[in-house]
C-alpha cells in the first residue's frame, strides 16, 4: 500500500524536523544564556565602578565640608572672644568711671553735712534774734501806744475805716471812669443797631384788648339769658367757666373771666345764642362745646400763621396752639402775639447786623413770651415756665436759654439772650406800644420817689417823663462826685428788685455845688 509508506514517511519526517526545531531552538538558547551572562557581568562591573567613583567623590566632599565647617567655627569663636575683650574693657572702664563717681559723692555728702552744720548754727542765731527783734517790736508798741493814747485793737480799727473809706473811693472813680469809656465805645454802634432795628420794622402801634362786653338787640334780652329761675344763666357759667354780669348797663352783658381764652368762648357763644334766638341749657350747652372746638382750630391757626409769617420752621404742633393763645392776652395793653412777632423781628434785625443767625433769633423772640400763655395755670415767672414749654416742645437749648434768661430769672449763656431781651425791651418801650391805668400808674410813680428817697443824702426826687425817668438831687456836702455814681447804681439795682413796669427806667442823681462870696 504505497500511500501507507508516504504517510510513515511524511510523519517520519515530522519527527525528524521536530527534533532537529528543538535541538536548534536548544542551541540558541544557550547562546542566549550565555550571551545574558556576559551582559550581566559587564553591567555589574561597571556599577561598582561607578559606585568606587561616587564613594570617593562623596569622600572628598564631607572632607570639603568638614574643612569649611572647621573654618567657619574658628571664626566664630575668634569674634566672640573679640567681643568678650571689648565687654571686659568696658565693664573695666564703668567701674573706674562709679568709683569716681562714689568718691565724688563722699566728698559732696562730706560738704553737705558742714553745710547743714552750718545753717542750723545760723538758725540758731536767727531764732535768737527774732525773739530780740519780737521783744523790741513789742516794746515800741507798747511805747507808741503810751504816746499816741490808742489801743492796738483801735488804731487797727482806725486804720481799716480809713482804707475802707479809701477803696469806697477809688472803687467809685473806678466805676465811673469803667462807666464812661463804655458808654463812649458802644452808644455809636448800640445806637446805630437799635436805630436800624426801629426803622426797619413797621409794626402797628395800636394795640388791641379781648372784649368782654357783649352788646344786646334791646333790654328784653337778659330776661332771656337769665331763663326761669336763672336757670339759662346758671347753665351758661357751668358750660364756659365765666361769670355773667347783668346789671343796669343798657343793651349790655358783661362777662368775667380770667382766661381770656375760655372768655372770648363765651362771648362768641353768647353772641350765636343772641343770634340763634333759641336760649335754653340743651342750646347753650351744644353751642359752646361747638364754639369750644372752633376756637381749638382757631388757636392753631393763629400760632400757623404767625409762624408762616416769621419764616419759621419745625415749629412744634403742640406748640401752636400754645402760642396762638397769645393772641387774648394782653400786657399793659399790648397784645401779646402781636408783641412776641414784634420781638421775633426786631430780634433777627439786630441778629443780622452783628453776624449772628437771624433765624434763630427770631425763633428765640417769637417764643420768648410763650410762658404767658399758661401762667396763670402754673405756678412760677413766666420766663422759667416758657423755658419748660420750649424744652417740652423741643427746642434748641439756646433758645430755652433766651426764654428763660431775657428777664434774668437764670444766667445768660449765649449772645441770642441779649439780642432776645433787647428786642423786648424794644418793642414794650416804642410809643404806643403799652398802657396802663391810671391808679397803677400814680402807684408806680410814688413806689419810684419813695425808694429814691430811702438813700441816705437824698434831698429829693422827680418821677418824670410817665415814670420813665427819675431825677435825684442830693446834698453835696454828703455826697461827693464820685460816690453819686455809685448811688445811682444802687438805686436802679434796688428798683429793679421792687417794682414791676414795661421798658426801663433811667436813674439820673444830680449833685449841685454852690459857691458864695460876700462884696464889701
Amino acid at each position: 500500500m504505497p500511500w501507507l509508506h508516504v504517510s510513515l514517511l511524511v510523519i517520519g519526517a515530522g519527527v525528524v524536523g521536530g527534533v532537529l526545531g528543538w535541538l536548534g531552538h536548544r542551541v540558541r538558547a544557550r547562546r542566549l544564556h550565555g550571551l545574558a551572562i556576559e551582559r550581566r557581568d559587564s553591567i555589574l562591573s561597571a556599577a561598582r565602578h561607578d559606585a568606587e567613583d561616587l564613594l570617593k567623590t562623596a569622600k572628598l566632599e564631607a572632607k570639603d565640608e568638614l574643612l569649611r565647617a572647621r573654618a567657619a567655627a574658628e571664626q566664630d569663636a575668634q569674634e566672640r572672644r573679640q567681643e568678650l575683650t571689648r565687654r571686659q574693657a568696658a565693664i573695666d572702664g564703668r567701674e573706674q568711671g562709679l568709683n569716681r563717681k562714689v568718691e565724688f559723692l563722699d566728698q559732696k555728702e562730706h560738704r553737705l553735712d558742714t553745710r547743714e552744720r552750718e545753717i542750723k548754727d545760723r538758725e540758731h542765731a536767727l531764732d535768737e534774734r527774732e525773739r530780740e527783734l519780737a521783744r523790741a517790736v513789742r516794746e515800741q508798741h507798747e511805747a507808741l501806744e503810751d504816746i499816741a493814747g490808742l489801743t492796738r485793737d483801735q488804731a487797727r480799727e482806725r486804720l481799716t475805716t480809713t482804707i475802707v473809706d479809701e477803696a469806697r473811693h477809688r472803687a467809685a472813680v473806678e466805676v465811673r471812669r469803667i462807666q464812661q469809656e463804655t458808654e463812649r465805645r458802644a452808644r455809636q454802634q448800640a445806637q446805630k443797631i437799635l436805630s436800624l432795628a426801629i426803622q426797619r420794622y413797621a409794626g402797628s402801634h395800636a394795640a388791641e384788648d379781648s372784649v368782654s362786653v357783649v352788646n344786646l338787640p334791646g333790654d328784653d334780652m337778659k330776661g332771656r339769658i337769665i331763663g326761669r329761675e336763672g336757670r339759662n344763666i346758671r347753665s351758661f357759667e357751668e358750660a364756659t367757666g365765666v361769670d355773667v354780669i347783668i346789671d343796669d348797663t343798657p343793651e349790655a352783658v358783661i362777662l368775667s373771666a380770667f382766661d381770656p381764652v375760655r372768655r372770648e368762648v363765651a362771648r362768641l357763644a353768647l353772641t350765636a345764642l343772641i343770634r340763634d334766638g333759641r336760649i335754653h341749657p340743651g342750646r347753650i350747652e351744644e353751642l359752646v362745646e361747638r364754639t369750644s372746638a372752633e376756637m381749638g382750630e382757631r388757636l392753631q391757626e393763629l400760632g400757623e400763621a404767625a409762624a408762616i409769617e416769621l419764616g419759621l420752621q419745625n415749629v412744634h404742633a403742640e406748640a401752636l396752639p400754645v402760642l396762638g393763645r397769645l393772641h387774648f392776652r394782653t400786657s399793659y395793653g399790648q397784645n401779646l402775639l402781636i408783641h412776641s412777632k414784634e420781638v421775633a423781628t426786631i430780634a433777627g434785625i439786630i441778629a443780622s447786623e452783628l453776624g449772628l443767625d437771624a433765624q434763630l433769633a427770631r425763633r428765640c423772640g417769637f417764643l420768648h413770651d410763650v410762658g404767658k400763655a399758661v401762667d396763670h395755670e402754673m405756678d412760677g415767672p413766666h420766663a422759667l415756665i416758657g423755658g419748660k414749654l420750649c424744652r417740652k416742645f423741643g427746642e434748641h437749648p439756646t433758645v430755652v436759654n433766651a426764654v428763660e434768661a431775657h428777664h434774668m430769672d437764670v444766667e445768660p449763656a449765649t449772645p441770642y439772650t441779649f439780642v432776645t431781651a433787647a428786642a423786648d425791651a424794644i418793642s414794650a418801650g416804642r410809643p404806643g406800644a403799652r398802657r396802663e391805668s391810671i391808679e397803677h400808674y400814680v402807684t408806680r410813680l410814688e413806689s419810684l420817689e419813695s425808694i429814691a428817697a430811702g438813700f441816705d443824702g437824698v434831698v429829693k426826687s422827680y418821677a418824670i417823663q410817665a415814670g420813665r425817668e427819675v431825677r435825684i438831687l442830693v446834698d453835696h456836702a454828703l455826697v461827693s462826685d464820685d460816690e453819686a455814681a455809685l448811688l445811682a447804681e444802687e438805686i436802679g439795682r434796688r428798683v429793679e428788685s421792687e417794682l414791676e413796669y414795661p421798658g426801663q427806667i433811667k436813674i439820673m442823681v444830680i449833685r449841685e455845688t454852690r459857691a458864695s462870696a460876700v462884696a464889701r
